[in-house]
């Protein structure tokens, strides 16, 4: 009688399974890291615990055109851009600039913003007025981004990393750092959540364009990837969450 009823169990177990393949559809899920620690692109809502922002709107988006889902997966910037460079994640979205080093260990959709260099400093500060200033001064920027490579390229700026780059920006309002290089879009977030204590000096200085990262073997992701960025350009989606989050594509 037990064997029986194992039997059972076991058929309808196998059904089940069959059953659940059947009703998916077969849709594919990509595991998508992201550093949620840069407004207005990707956060957590204290509320909900999920992740929100910009680029976490937009990857769903791409995914609703391309026809795969999404499995979000927050993990810090340098973990993310190790773990994607090892396939260790399918695709990852995180405000990442493309770069020709990048490049060599991952692969890249096509760009979808603009996103050049700039410095903020204290609202106060009269001595800092462009990034040709920063010589002889602390200036801080998160660990492995192009707001790091950048300021160790300026003769005589000592540079100071974070793990997070609201954690450079409460040091400078601080005064524990002079100033902080970050990606233009970011930097005008965190000006205009502080607008009495930051403000953002000279120009952009650098020319770069943020992408999704992909798994450099993954060539079918990619494409489908690029064919969904280029639907959600073409049928308004992309230029809404512009307006959305007070963002200008360049």
């Amino acid at each position: 009688m037990k064997k029986v009823s194992l039997f059972v169990v076991s058929v309808l177990l196998i059904s089940a399974v069959l059953l659940s393949a059947c009703t998916s559809g077969g849709t594919p899920k990509v595991r998508v890291a992201s550093d949620a620690t840069w407004p207005p692109f990707e956060m957590v809502d204290e509320t909900t615990k999920e992740l929100v922002g910009f680029d976490i709107e937009m990857v769903n988006a791409i995914a609703a055109e391309a026809g795969f889902e999404v499995e979000f997966v927050n993990v810090g910037f340098d973990p993310l851009l190790a773990g994607i460079s090892e396939c260790q994640y399918d695709a990852a979205v995180s405000a990442i600039t493309i770069t020709p080093e990048r490049g060599e260990n991952m692969a890249f959709s096509d760009p979808y913003l603009n996103a050049g260099q700039i410095v903020t400093v204290k609202i106060d500060n009269t001595t800092i007025n462009s990034k040709d200033d920063l010589s002889g001064k602390t200036v801080g920027a998160q660990i492995g981004t192009t707001g790091a490579m950048e300021v160790e390229k300026i003769a005589g700026a000592a540079l100071t990393t974070f793990d997070t780059v609201d954690l450079a920006y409460l040091a400078l309002q601080n005064g524990q750092i002079d100033a902080v290089v970050a990606d233009s879009p970011t930097a005008a977030g965190f000006v205009a959540q502080n607008a009495d204590k930051l403000k953002m000096v000279g120009n952009v200085f650098t020319d770069e364009n943020y992408g999704i990262a992909v798994c450099k073997t993954n060539t079918e992701l990619l494409a489908k990837i690029n064919e969904g960025l280029a639907a959600i350009k073409a049928n308004g989606t992309f230029d809404a969450l512009l307006d959305k989050y007070d963002l200008v594509s360049k």
